[in-house]
């Protein structure tokens, strides 16, 4: 990258810093003298345009003439008559002057100042365009009368004072000639536009002193003249071929002249237009500066309804509907969230299947109760994506999108592309989104009342609503650590397992050895103890291959229930991610929560290779849990402690032979995902109560 940045850097000096160009650039300073007229040359510009491809119209061109012809329809109609009366004269004098100097053989540089001359109180665009309508006159006549001469008498008979019919003969010896002619023209156009470009950037957010504008425009005055240059080149050409001699029609030292300009044209396009991009990259910084500080603003400014935020999130102009119904199939207006809850589902196209299922059962079952106030909220999915004008949108990038889409039962954006990146970037640093989903929260007056509602919504549903902070806070003072905390709705059964008054053991873990022995163990205790227990296996977070397998095979052995879907081992173990998440969140330490304290030690739990188990009886009783082998071992010396289970009861006797026989060393892990939001600074050791280091781990999800 260097040596390119290096070679574009000696080519531009020798390009625009040789001592004949530099001699030319004081010469032609000297001549301007604008008088400050604005004039509009675009629609001049458009004309000329059409002039050129009409009159020696090639392939690739041929695709583009409907567009010109609609852009020259509506240039004629929209005050260019005007404008030419005005410029008409100076355009047929320049023209005048070509013809003339060419005819009479004058130098090209000469006859070039000349033009200059002419032309002292214009601009430098219009200098160009100008030259360039000059020089399209004498081309369009030319080509008119060759394409016309065999069938309009008028055309013909111009044809042979020109000795037109003469030169066609030779059309194809000329053709080469008439090619490069084409070229030429073809690059002074692109060069033309590329400074009419410049001319038109905004100057509110670019002043004529920001150094990719300097830059730009220190070269643009040789740029015209070189147009110019060109322009009396390809008209001599053109007046050259009256009375040539068909000894001449070989020659080839024209031609090698336009190419080279051709070259050098098409150099000076490549430079300007390389600054031209700067320059828009800057006006476009400027613009995505001033657009996030207006959804700042905006944000943060109280509103009567949320129409004003949420066009400035979702999509601000009015040229198109930006939501899309999946349910009807229909793109329908912003209207049809105002003064609503809208919850913004924030993610990538990533986003997770298991994730996507449980928020869609937990929406279609609040809108199933229109009369509940749970259910008088919309979600609107924001899809987040690389910035589409620095990363292709490639067809599977749609279909995956689409297939997202049309999964979704509430609101969604019609497409990413409607997404400023100003908002991308709001999204981005004042919500801290970066991969993993988001549920942020936006109440009927527009504002935000929680910048992630997704851990309430694992947690309790519809429950949460209306999603906020304090309410957030109310249904946590409402909590304590027991079996409907921990496994909510996972396994209807487990209600009645309650209401029976049975006991209830939920373990996990990947050993299917271990999960047989405890299993088997488990079940000769239990009556034994007189007691009734009911088993549930809920495997690891993640679960994998090796859960699955788990799954059949306690299935098929009939050694404890099972979770009848996957993704509801998945939904267990990220609802205690999300207890745990939702209380840093809220300030609370491990030292003073009990509950934050038994949630550490289930996650501690899932981050060790060993199997686990939670035992309670009821709602009310606080759940007694150990690893694997502390609780095998208990259940295993079950005639040890029998005495005082029958004295003292099940639970409170199993806990004090675990507390009685904790191995001494241990080394236990805490593994959270890191995308999942803030990683705690301080973790406790579930089994000693230290602080554990910490460590970066880096995972591959493959078993």
């Amino acid at each position: 990258m260097a040596t390119s940045r290096t070679r574009r850097a000696r080519g531009d000096r020798h390009m625009f810093s040789s001592a004949d160009d530099n001699a030319m650039m004081k010469t032609i300073l000297a001549t301007h003298s604008p008088d400050g007229t604005f004039i509009d040359v675009v629609p001049l510009l458009q004309i000329i345009e059409d002039i050129m491809n009409r009159a020696h119209p090639d392939a690739s061109h041929r695709g583009t003439q409907a567009g010109i012809d609609a852009i020259v329809e509506n240039v004629m109609y929209n005050d260019v008559n005007e404008m030419l009366e005005v410029m008409a004269l100076t355009i047929n004098k320049v023209s005048c002057e070509i013809s003339c100097k060419c005819i009479g053989g004058g130098d090209a540089h000469t006859t070039t100042t000349g033009i200059f001359n002419m032309l002292s109180s214009y601009g430098w665009d219009a200098k160009a365009v100008i030259g360039l309508a000059a020089f399209a006159v004498n081309y369009g006549e030319f080509w008119l009368v060759a394409q016309l001469h065999t069938a309009n008498p008028l055309a013909k008979s111009l044809a042979h004072l020109k000795q037109l019919p003469d030169v066609l003969e030779r059309g194809e010896s000329l053709k080469p000639r008439f090619s490069t002619v084409s070229s030429l023209i073809k690059a002074m156009l692109d060069v033309t536009h590329c400074i009419v470009r410049f001319k038109e950037l905004p100057e509110q957010y670019i002043s004529p002193d920001t150094p990719e504008l300097v830059a730009a425009t220190t070269h643009i005055p040789i740029a015209v003249y070189w147009i110019i240059r060109s322009i009396v080149s390809c008209a001599s050409i053109l007046i050259n071929l009256i009375g040539m001699g068909h000894e001449h029609a070989t020659m080839t030292t024209e031609a090698w002249e336009l190419s080279s300009l051709a070259h050098k044209i098409s150099n000076i396009h490549d430079h300007l237009k390389h600054h031209l991009d700067l320059c828009n990259h800057h006006i476009n910084e400027k613009k995505h500066i001033e657009a996030y500080l207006t959804i700042l603003r905006v944000m943060d400014t109280p509103h009567l309804d949320n129409m004003k935020p949420l066009k400035h999130l979702i999509y601000l102009k009015d040229d198109q509907l930006p939501l899309y119904e999946s349910m009807t199939r229909t793109r329908v207006s912003i209207d049809v969230l105002k003064k609503k809850i809208v919850l913004l589902l924030i993610s990538d196209l990533d986003l997770p299947p298991e994730e996507l299922s449980v928020l869609d059962q937990m929406y279609r079952e609040a809108k199933q109760s229109p009369t509940k106030a749970e259910s008088q909220y919309e979600v609107v999915w924001l899809p987040v994506v690389p910035n589409h004008t620095t990363t292709p949108w490639t067809e599977e990038n749609q279909i995956k999108f689409e297939g997202l889409r049309n999964m979704m039962p509430w609101y969604s954006v019609f497409h990413p592309s409607l997404l400023d990146p100003a908002v991308i970037k709001y999204i981005k640093e004042v919500w801290h989104f970066s991969h993993k989903p988001l549920l942020v929260v936006m109440d009927p007056q527009g504002r935000i009342v929680n910048t992630n509602a997704l851990h309430m919504m694992w947690i309790w549903g519809s429950v949460a609503f209306p999603f906020t902070s304090l309410r957030e806070e109310s249904l946590w003072r409402e909590e304590t650590w027991r079996i409907e905390l921990l496994a909510d709705s996972i396994e209807p059964m487990i209600f009645n397992w309650i209401a029976d008054g049975k006991y209830i053991c939920l373990y996990g873990g990947e050993d299917i050895e271990w999960i047989r022995s405890f299993t088997s163990t488990a079940k000769t205790v239990a009556p034994r103890a007189g007691i009734q227990l009911e088993m549930l296996y809920v495997g690891k977070s993640n679960p994998r291959e090796k859960v699955r397998k788990n799954n059949d095979i306690i299935r098929a052995d009939n050694l404890s229930h099972v979770l009848p879907d996957i993704t509801l081992i998945w939904f267990f173990w990220v609802r205690l991610e999300s207890m745990l998440h939702s209380k840093l969140q809220h300030g609370k330490s491990f030292d003073e929560d009990p509950i934050l304290r038994e949630i550490n030690v289930m996650l501690t739990y899932d981050g060790n290779d060993q199997g686990w188990a939670v035992i309670c009886r009821g709602s009310d009783d606080w759940m007694r849990r150990a690893n694997g082998d502390t609780v095998l071992t208990s259940l295993t010396k079950y005639s040890e402690w029998q005495n005082e289970a029958q004295d003292r009861g099940f639970l409170p006797a199993l806990n004090d032979h675990l507390e009685a026989n904790r191995p001494p060393h241990h080394c236990n892990r805490l593994i959270l995902p890191g995308n999942t939001g803030e990683v705690p600074e301080r973790v406790v050791c579930a089994e000693c109560g230290r602080s554990m280091e910490r460590f970066f781990l880096y995972q591959c999800c493959t078993d």
